[in-house]
């Protein structure tokens, strides 16, 4: 979204230097967040929304690019723990994306919503069925039930 945003302010008068420059730092944010550097990538992209918001005087593109600049750093700063380090994943032969999950996801839920479906669900009971199945994906759901109900079927230890 944010190098769409450089195509627009590159359209402006005399501004394509300065497009491509911005573009440049995208990618670097972009390079830094794919290996794991939250911290510098957060940095680069406070100097770029600073930058872009002394250029918003002169151009309505920069303001705008400004602005989604200034939303994803935020959103960066409030899930910078969830970030994983995508080029180690990558080099220890790691999944690293979850479109196979969305995408089995959107089509179980959409099948629920639809309104001739004998059952259907609501928004919350969608809700704790996606909560319920990613403890169960994750192996979470047995430690939950007993977290829950003390009384729950005792662990079994794995053999050595």
């Amino acid at each position: 979204m944010l190098q769409q945003q450089t195509k627009s302010l590159r359209a402006e008068a005399n501004r394509a230097p300065e497009a491509d420059e911005l573009s440049k730092r995208i990618d670097s944010v972009k390079h830094l967040l794919w290996h794991g550097n939250v911290a510098e990538a957060l940095d680069r992209m406070g100097e770029l929304r600073l930058n872009l918001e002394l250029m918003r005087a002169q151009s309505a593109a920069a303001g705008k690019l400004a602005g989604g600049v200034g939303e994803l750093e935020t959103y960066i700063g409030n899930n910078r723990e969830f970030i994983p380090n995508f080029g180690e994943r990558y080099r220890q032969g790691e999944v690293i994306t979850t479109s196979f999950v969305e995408s089995t996801i959107n089509q179980v839920v959409s099948r629920r919503f639809v309104k001739k479906q004998q059952m259907q669900w609501t928004l919350k009971g969608a809700h704790l069925m996606l909560q319920i199945r990613t403890r169960v994906l994750n192996n979470e759901l047995e430690d939950a039930f007993r977290r829950w109900y003390p009384q729950f079927r005792p662990e079994v230890k794995a053999a050595a």
